[in-house]
């Protein structure tokens, strides 16, 4: 299973939300390079990097934020947040991102999702599946849908999607446990899918619950800023 370490970009610095608050932000970093670099010291090879400004805006913003990570490491990243037109697209893959995650694009414009499904391929592009109560949330978790989650991902798998990051909501941030029951429910159903596991990720002991669920990737986030997981420890791991 891979270690996924999450930096989250506002103003272009690193930061963390509290169940997709943007008014409960805390700063980490004023230079999300030298977070990325320290990830990749400790011999973590990949990245989740997410632009909440362009989650809120509905465009790429931190694009340079990407850019230079991506040159400046050898981190695999995916990249995310306001993803909505193909340019967009174009822009993230020109700028270093070897994946992209669409969440809310593929709830309102499945039409246009797909089509980059189409154009890019399975291995390129990730679906974010964001739930609150059973269903899918969009527009950076301010709006819930009426989506059931697993029929979302039935569909979405059934039309080629591989990759998968999954968020439960209640749990982001919060450093409680993550959504273990959740994502069985989810490989029961589909078990050839990559699943990424997010939000609530505490303990190294919730990293291992997640490689024995038979989870393809765990991102973590608030548990390495706060030191509740050391980079000591996602070393061993």
């Amino acid at each position: 299973m891979e270690i996924v370490p999450a930096i989250d970009i506002i103003d272009g610095k690193c930061v963390r939300l509290t169940q997709g608050d943007y008014q409960q932000k805390k700063v980490y970093n004023e230079d999300p390079l030298e977070v990325a670099k320290s990830f990749e010291d400790v011999g973590i090879r990949r990245l989740h990097l997410v632009d909440l400004d362009g989650a809120k805006a509905s465009r790429i913003i931190n694009q340079s934020v990407l850019e230079r990570i991506a040159s400046n490491t050898n981190l695999h990243i995916d990249f995310g947040g306001g993803l909505k037109s193909d340019e967009d697209v174009r822009i993230a893959f020109e700028a270093g991102a070897q994946q992209i995650t669409g969440g809310t694009i593929a709830v309102k414009k499945p039409e246009v999702f797909l089509s980059w499904l189409e154009k890019y391929g399975a291995e390129k592009i990730i679906l974010g599946a964001d739930t609150k109560n059973g269903r899918i949330a969009v527009s950076g978790w301010q709006e819930e849908s009426e989506l059931e989650l697993l029929s979302f991902l039935k569909d979405y798998h059934q039309k080629g999607i591989r990759y998968v990051i999954c968020t439960d909501i209640s749990k982001d941030g919060m450093l409680q446990g993550s959504a273990q029951e959740l994502y069985r429910l989810i490989l029961k159903e589909l078990p050839d899918l990559q699943l990424i596991a997010s939000g609530g990720v505490s303990s190294i002991a919730d990293v291992v619950a997640l490689r024995q669920i038979g989870c393809q990737g765990a991102i973590i986030g608030k548990a390495i800023y706060e030191g509740k997981i050391s980079l000591a420890e996602l070393s061993e791991f």
